[in-house]
């Protein structure tokens, strides 16, 4: 009886009604716009939160990239970087011409003696966003800075924006038709140097030096990556074209839609660096 009399209490008591459990209130819609930020880690952005001094104003780009692209491949417009004394920003952008696989590197060199390399490759067609994107964001070593730095004076920077190759005799490149094209862009304080080079050896060989810089040091962090250069960065057959050229009595004249380089701005005065942790209050 003991047991019959437990089995009726029990379903007695499951019978009767759940108090239902406490609704939690909406969130705050305001909320949603006020959270507190994180600090961005300096690989994925290595001039984060910088202002404009006084006197100071940033270099001119013109490079063909829109603001609104630089973001859909996850980086900080170009447009927006502000390099002071001592240093750099190296940008390349691969334009196959066969193919929608692109590539983005970007090196940054900090006047505290850090580097840092950030590279995309990605699908750029067919979907808003870019599809099957691969992201880098590294420091690199501090052996590798000297050899960066010393591309800031590389007298290629001197060549026109866009070229056509002079063989000599009249000849000049034909059409770019397949291949990969290349633009890269020094930014350095005051100034912005872009140079487009078509899929030509010759071409590619003039500004090969900042090519090899570039993808060198993006290749060994991620193998997706590594994938799409099997010839790794040193461009020796466009560096062995180009000197051909030379040595051929050939040359690179401007090419038909050359442009003239962004105006120089004035530099402000030297401002100290930033230092790699915020100073200690005193209080």
């Amino acid at each position: 009886m003991g047991a019959i009399a437990g089995l009726v209490a029990g379903l007695v008591l499951a019978a009767q009604p759940v108090a239902p459990a406490a609704v939690p209130p909406p969130p705050d819609p305001a909320a949603w716009w006020t959270p507190d930020v994180p600090r961005t880690p300096s690989e994925q952005d290595p001039l984060q939160r910088r202002r404009l001094g006084r006197g100071e104003q940033p270099a001119p780009i013109d490079n063909g990239v829109d603001p609104l692209l630089y973001r859909l491949w996850g980086l900080q417009p170009l447009q927006t970087q502000l390099v002071r004394r001592g240093e750099l920003v190296l940008e390349a952008w691969s334009r196959p011409a066969l193919s929608v696989r692109q590539v983005v590197i970007r090196i940054t060199v900090r006047r505290d003696g850090r580097a840092f390399v950030q590279a995309r490759a990605g699908l750029g067609c067919c979907a808003p966003e870019i599809a099957r994107r691969v992201d880098i964001d590294a420091e690199l070593p501090r052996e590798r800075i000297p050899a960066l730095l010393a591309l800031r004076d590389a007298a290629f920077w001197g060549q026109p924006r866009s070229v056509a190759v002079d063989y000599g005799g009249g000849a000049v490149s034909a059409v770019c038709l397949d291949g990969v094209s290349w633009d890269v862009t020094l930014l350095i304080p005051g100034q912005a140097r872009h140079l487009h080079r078509a899929c030509d050896d010759a071409e590619l060989g003039s500004i090969a030096p900042a090519l090899s810089a570039a993808v060198g040091a993006a290749l060994g962090h991620d193998a997706r990556f590594d994938v799409l250069f099997p010839r790794g960065p040193g461009f020796e057959a466009e560096r062995r074209a180009y000197e051909a050229l030379l040595a051929g009595g050939g040359g690179l004249k401007p090419g038909d839609v050359n442009r003239p380089q962004p105006p120089i701005v004035p530099v402000a005065p030297e401002e100290p660096p930033e230092t790699a942790t915020p100073p200690i209050d005193p209080k």
